[in-house]
Parts: structure tokens; sequence; C-alpha cells
């Protein structure tokens, strides 16, 4: 399945915070400096979703706000 994320990186926590034109925004703890915020935005979908983090890959967007994501083995999520 693939995932379209809005990022927004330095934020207080790290949480799923709506949508916004038509992607999940999620707000990272973490700065957009050297992967951090992709590695912890591959962390957290992976530990929302209850699966292992090898499962969730980024297929577009790595230097970029806008991501998708591809998640393994899921059909349908419940964020």
């Amino acid at each position: 399945m693939k995932l379209a994320v809005r990022v927004i990186p330095n934020a207080r926590r790290t949480e799923f915070s709506g949508q916004r034109e038509g992607k999940l925004v999620l707000r990272l703890n973490a700065p957009p400096v050297a992967g951090k915020a992709n590695k912890a935005a591959v962390e957290f979908i992976a530990k929302h979703l209850g699966i292992a983090r090898s499962r969730v890959t980024i297929v577009s967007g790595e230097m970029s706000r806008h991501k998708v994501f591809d998640i393994a083995g899921v059909d349908t999520i419940d964020i």
C-alpha cells in the first residue's frame, strides 16, 4: 500500500495531526538534518501500525515535506 504524507519536522511531539491537501499530516519531533526526520517518520509509521520498520520504505520525497511511503503487506490502515 502507498501512503501519501506531508511531514512537518521540528514539531513539539511526533503524531499524526489530520489531513491537508488530501495527505496525512505527520508532525515529527526530529530535525530535517542528515536523514533524521526520514528515519523518525519510518519508525513512527511502523510503530503506529505495529509492523517491522523494514516493511516501511520511502518511495518518493526523501528531500521534501511531501513523501510517499510504501507499506509492504498492508492493505488498509487505521490512523
